[in-house]
């Protein structure tokens, strides 16, 4: 039986990728609004093994019942695996602050990553970076002052962790554009899940054989502690973790096969309307308005980035004549 998900697309179909964009992003942000709401119950090492061995799992289950193993093989291992690990990272960042932050302020974060893109993308891909650009990138970057208030008594240096994942992700994006374009998406996301296992034991094994003080883990026991008492309830959650991040992931990689990414990067950035609405349904609360406005530059920058990608990509088209 053939997963059509998981096959090779044949002929772009733009409407069915800007369905699974924002089916994919609403899936996400309510898998990282769960992280943070189970938070308290299991450590980040913890969550990160027991959802990547889920995900390795599925992927299984997916290549037996669709197209074969061979599509976990990476036709370049070393550049698949060095973006596992900036993935492996980027996910630390990500979540680390997790206590501490409120969603919106964690997708916010994540979030700034065209603008690290753009910032990278001349010293690393030797792309052009014109005025639309550098506009977007300074538009980017008062919406990140505006939520972060570094000026304001109540910043913490835990509020750069998401931004820092942002540029973590960003480097992904350039590993991924430079190096695995004729990758396989299931060896892609296989690759990650190994990555994710190994660092999640690793993890868990150090601190438990070298537990640190204790104000430490009071004070961030979501990644100093190694591996807490296992229970159902966080068994259940990581097993569903698993389910939406897999499926939230394979509905983006499929949308960007079947449609321009210029087109689709816009829908995007719902993820951080869908942070906003499963922060309230989970949390009961509201970003303030400096969020709400430094969200809303953000995903004008990256809208804007897109845009200027989609007329350049228009006008390096031959022409018929």
């Amino acid at each position: 039986m053939k997963i059509k998900l998981l096959e090779r697309p044949t002929e772009d179909r733009p409407v069915t990728a800007m369905v699974l964009v924002l089916s994919g992003v609403l899936i996400l942000a309510l898998q990282d609004s769960l992280v943070k709401y189970m938070a308290s119950e299991t450590s980040f090492w913890q969550f990160q093994t027991l959802r990547s061995m889920g995900n390795g799992f599925l992927l299984l289950c997916l290549c037996a019942l669709g197209s074969g193993f061979a599509l976990l093989i990476p036709l370049n291992p070393r550049m698949v695996f060095l973006r596992a690990a900036v993935m492996t990272m980027c996910m630390f960042c990500f979540f680390a602050g997790a206590p501490f932050l409120s969603v919106a302020q964690m997708a916010a974060g994540l979030y700034t990553y065209p603008l690290f893109v753009t910032l990278l993308a001349a010293p690393v891909l030797g792309e052009r970076v014109g005025i639309w650009r550098i506009i977007a990138l300074l538009l980017g970057v008062c919406g990140a002052m505006t939520i972060l208030r570094p000026w304001t008594s109540s910043f913490t240096l835990v509020q750069l962790l998401p931004i820092c994942a942002g540029l973590l992700y960003a480097i992904n994006i350039l590993i991924l554009r430079r190096y695995c374009r004729g990758e396989s998406p299931v060896a892609l996301t296989f690759a990650v899940a190994l990555m994710f296992i190994i660092s999640g034991a690793m993890g868990s094994l150090l601190l438990t054989v070298f537990a640190p003080e204790q104000a430490l883990q009071d004070a961030m026991p979501f990644v100093a502690i190694g591996w807490p008492v296992l229970t159902l309830t966080v068994l259940l959650f990581a097993a569903v973790s698993s389910v939406l991040n897999l499926s939230g992931n394979i509905f983006l990689n499929r949308a960007y096969q079947t449609a321009e990414s210029s087109r689709l990067a816009p829908l995007d950035f719902s993820y951080l309307l869908f942070a906003i609405i499963w922060g309230k349904l989970l949390f009961g609360s509201w970003p303030s308005a400096f969020t709400i406005a430094g969200m809303g530059m953000i995903a004008s920058a990256g809208v804007l980035t897109a845009w200027r990608e989609h007329v350049n990509a228009k006008s390096r088209k031959p022409k018929l004549v």
